[in-house]
C-alpha cells in the first residue's frame, strides 16, 4: 500500500459507504452507495454530485433512522462512452427493486449531464443466467473489456452462493439507460463462478474487479460474515485475487491500516508499469460517521 487518506467534501463532510470509483474529466467519480449524491475528487477539491432524485426528501440513508431499505445502492462502476465521448456509468446492486438502476454521467462543456433509468428486467435476466433466486443478487463490481462489461455478482459461501460474472454488451447498457432501448433487451451471456478461498471459514466474495491491458481481471474481495445479500455483517479480511477466463490465479491479503480491516468496495486503474499494477482504491467500512478511506494500492504480478 503506498497511500491512505480519508475522503470528505469540501465542506468537510465526509464521503461515506465509497462503493465505486471511475474516471471523470480530470479526476475520479466516487460512487457512495447511501446516498443519492457521489463526490467528484478533482485537483482542486471534492465536490458533491447529482446521481438520483431524493428519496421522500433524504438523499443519505441509514439503518439506524430505519431508511436504509430507500438507498439506491450503487455499487458497480466502470467507463463508458457516449455518443463518442468518455462517461462513467454507474449500476444499482440489483438487491432489492430499489437497487435496479442505471446512471451514466457524460461531460458537456466540462459540466456533468446525468441520465438515469430503471432496469429491472435486465436484473432479471442476469438472475436467469447465474441460475439464482433474485434475493441471491447482489451485483457489486464491473470491468470493463473493450466492448462488453463484465458483472459481477458478489456471492455469498454461508448461502451457498459462489462469487459469479456474466458478460453484458456495453453499447446496449448505454442504450438501456438513455431509453433507446428496452432493459430486456440487453443480451446477458458468459456466466463465471469464481473460488476466491475463505479466512477464518468466512467465504471471500467480490467487491470489485478491474480488468488489466493483457485480458486478465484483478478482484477485490471481502470476507464478511453476513447471511444475506442486504445485511451488513463483521469483515475479518479483504484481498486481492488475480483472474484468467473463471481461472484464479493468486490471492494477497490486502494490508491493514492503524489494525483496521478496510473493506475495499472500489477499484480503479492508476497504471501498469511493466509487472506493477498501481490501483485506486476505495473503501465501504459500514459507519456512516466516518468519512471513507481512498488507498492508493501497488500489486505486484511477478
Amino acid at each position: 500500500m503506498d497511500a491512505a487518506r480519508p475522503l470528505r467534501f469540501d465542506d468537510g463532510t465526509p464521503v461515506t459507504a465509497a462503493s465505486g470509483v471511475v474516471p471523470l474529466g480530470d479526476g475520479w467519480l466516487v460512487v457512495q452507495d447511501d446516498s443519492t449524491i457521489a463526490a467528484w475528487r478533482r485537483p482542486d477539491g471534492v465536490t458533491a454530485l447529482r446521481m438520483l432524485p431524493s428519496v421522500d426528501g433524504l438523499d443519505t440513508f441509514r439503518a439506524a433512522e430505519g431508511t436504509k431499505h430507500l438507498k439506491p445502492d450503487l455499487e458497480a462502476a466502470c467507463p463508458a462512452e457516449v455518443d463518442g465521448g468518455p462517461a462513467a456509468l454507474l449500476l444499482g446492486s440489483g438487491s432489492s427493486p430499489r437497487r435496479m438502476r442505471g446512471v451514466l454521467v457524460r461531460l458537456d462543456d466540462g459540466e456533468p449531464v446525468v441520465h438515469a433509468a430503471e432496469l429491472g428486467p435486465l436484473y432479471e435476466r442476469v438472475a436467469d443466467r447465474l441460475g439464482l433466486p433474485m434475493d441471491h443478487v447482489n451485483l457489486e463490481g464491473a470491468s470493463r473489456h473493450g466492448d462488453v462489461v463484465r458483472w459481477f455478482n458478489r456471492g455469498n459461501l454461508t448461502a451457498g452462493v459462489r462469487s459469479a460474472s456474466v458478460d453484458v454488451l456495453l453499447e446496449g447498457l448505454v442504450d438501456a439507460v438513455l431509453g433507446r432501448a428496452g432493459a430486456s433487451e440487453v443480451a446477458v451471456e458468459q456466466p463465471r463462478e469464481y473460488r476466491i478461498g475463505q479466512v477464518e471459514g468466512v467465504g471471500l466474495a467480490v467487491t470489485d474487479a478491474i480488468a488489466l491491458p493483457d485480458g486478465r481481471v484483478l478482484l477485490s474481495a471481502a470476507a464478511e460474515d453476513t447471511p444475506n445479500a442486504v445485511d451488513d455483517g463483521p469483515v475479518v479480511a479483504t484481498a486481492i485475487a488475480l483472474v484468467d477466463g473463471d481461472t484464479v490465479l493468486a490471492v494477497a491479503p490486502i494490508p491493514e491500516v492503524d489494525g483496521h480491516v478496510h473493506k475495499v468496495e472500489g477499484l480503479a486503474l492508476r497504471g501498469v508499469s511493466d509487472d506493477v499494477v498501481h490501483l485506486l482504491a476505495v473503501v465501504d467500512d459500514d459507519d456512516p460517521e466516518s468519512p471513507s478511506a481512498e488507498l492508493e494500492l501497488r500489486v505486484e504480478l511477478g
